[in-house]
């Protein structure tokens, strides 16, 4: 007779439900796994023959086959591990009650028998879930939040024959772990955020930052060194909203399979190096893991110097901006990471980066400062919706009684709630497809002419237009306006024209 048990498999961030079949045979002392196990399942026959052996089961002399269902997918990680020992007691007849079809065991085995946590567990909840399972038996692990997890029995187990109980029909006490030094710390400290109260001048640019943050749009700073780049980009999360409870389980289980750890609340703020590697960004190795665009997820990806980054590196940024996800292929796999942020790119106007400043002579050349400008290709630079020029503070300016990130948080809130509603689902303007965007907020004609009238005169792509309607769309949702106003176009209009046309137009004077 062959006993089966449910278990999760992960693809990426991608789960599909595994069916454990074991069976045994009188035969030649063997334990074999198919079903192309990697070789963390593969030891997997080691840990479960030193719990099998808690429970004095004899297979001495036995044959046990352990098949993981579907064969064709490649299965890796010890989530199985609980799985097969519940399978095997019940084919060795040490567990009379049935095993339900509807519930699923994940989590590693130690040689005591001690249920214990692996890589990939709320992952593997989620999709549980999103499977139509009921219940699921898993190790304590303090990074879960388990009271997320609706519609899904998740039942807290530290040793297999607490799994075994259960199934005979034996409550469980109460699960209370004693906390460790590490459990009792929080997910992640952050640094204190920095407030836009406190950034001096750049007026326009704040302005254009709640845009982008309201919305979700690309941003491009372009401006001398020490204007405040870094300082806009860095203050620029203390504005975003807080993250839902989906988009907070997305961001744990990217970090979770990526082995870092977040603080799920706080949308992620991810700033690379330029020296970073293809991989470190987009993601990958033997075993594809997310890269920094995933890891941003839901959040900002700052790029500091972004024209220092190689050519090769923002062009594979192209399809996630565009998709919202990264597909990495490898020779034994295929996964699939979301990767929906906002990019953030700063960047000098030129190699000595005094271009256009009032304070220092720009000592390039023109095929120089073309040169520099060219280093982000144009699919790049078209993919941006707003483009900044900044121009250094002076300090001695008086700092004006002005917004706090919380008050502009609050209309970004506002705005954001007003895309959801008008769309029927968690997406905003930068984001919804245009056919969408359109049956919902259409142009009239004048001011249709009004667009075509620059687009003409600017030399504008059809992307860069559809990304100027978003823009409108979103000043009208700041300014809680139902239709997309003429003065919401002009502005829109305005963010796109500021940036790099007006410093290559510097370029060709000097």
């Amino acid at each position: 007779m062959t006993v089966k048990a449910l278990s999760i498999g992960l693809k990426g961030l991608e789960g599909y439900c595994v069916q454990v079949e074991v069976r045994i045979k009188p035969g030649t002392e063997s334990m074999v796994i198919v079903g192309l196990p990697d070789v963390s399942v593969k030891e997997s026959r080691e840990r479960v023959a030193a719990a099998l052996g808690y429970f004095d089961a004899d297979i001495t002399d036995q044959k046990v086959v352990i098949n993981l269902s579907p064969a064709e997918q490649k299965k890796n990680g010890p989530l199985f591990d609980l799985a097969i020992a519940i399978a095997a007691l019940k084919e060795l007849n040490m567990i009379k009650g049935k095993i339900p079809m509807d519930t699923a065991f994940i989590g590693a085995l130690s040689l005591d028998g001690m249920v214990v946590k692996a890589e990939g567990m709320l992952p593997a909840l989620i999709a549980a879930k999103g499977l139509g399972l009921k219940k699921i038996y898993l190790p304590y692990d303090p990074t879960i939040p388990i009271h997320m997890l609706k519609d899904l029995d998740c039942i807290v187990v530290q040793h297999i024959e607490e799994v075994v109980q259960h199934l005979e029909g034996q409550g469980l006490l109460p699960f209370h772990p004693n906390p460790t030094p590490n459990d009792q710390m929080p997910l992640f400290i952050p640094s204190p955020q920095k407030d836009f109260r406190s950034v001096i001048g750049h007026e326009q640019a704040k302005r254009a930052l709640e845009i982008a943050a309201a919305g979700e749009h690309n941003v491009l700073m372009s401006g001398p060194p020490g204007c405040g780049k870094s300082l806009l980009a860095e203050t620029f999360p203390s504005i975003l909203p807080k993250l839902t409870n989906q988009a907070q389980l997305e961001v744990m289980s990217l970090y979770q399979l990526a082995g870092e750890r977040s603080l799920h609340q706080n949308a992620p703020y991810r700033h690379p190096h330029h020296s970073a590697s293809s991989v470190a960004i987009i993601g990958g190795g033997s075993s594809p893991r997310p890269g920094e665009i995933s890891l941003a997820h839901r959040g900002v990806l700052f790029l500091d110097e972004i024209a220092e980054f190689t050519k090769k590196n923002l062009d594979m940024l192209r399809q996630p901006l565009e998709t919202g996800e990264v597909t990495i292929s490898r020779a034994h796999s295929i996964v699939t990471y979301p990767s929906s942020f906002i990019l953030i790119g700063a960047m000098n106007p030129c190699p000595c980066g005094y271009l256009g400043s009032n304070d220092h002579y720009c000592t390039c050349s023109q095929k120089q400062i073309q040169s520099y400008q060219n280093r982000l290709s144009g699919p790049v630079h078209d993919r941006m919706d707003i483009l900044l020029s900044l121009k250094s503070v002076s300090l001695d300016q008086t700092l004006k009684t002005q917004d706090s990130s919380l008050t502009i948080r609050e209309r970004v809130e506002k705005a954001r709630l007003l895309q959801y509603q008008r769309y029927q689902m968690e997406i905003t303007n930068a984001k919804v497809p245009f056919e969408i965007l359109t049956d919902t907020s259409p142009l009239t004609n004048e001011q249709r002419k009004m667009l075509m009238n620059v687009v003409v005169k600017q030399n504008w792509s059809n992307r860069v237009q559809i990304k100027i309607i978003r823009l409108a769309r979103t000043i009208s949702d700041l300014a809680v306006e139902e239709k997309i106003t003429d003065t919401a176009l002009w502005e829109a209009m305005t963010l796109r024209r500021w940036g790099l046309h007006k410093q290559q137009s510097l370029a060709r004077e000097t």
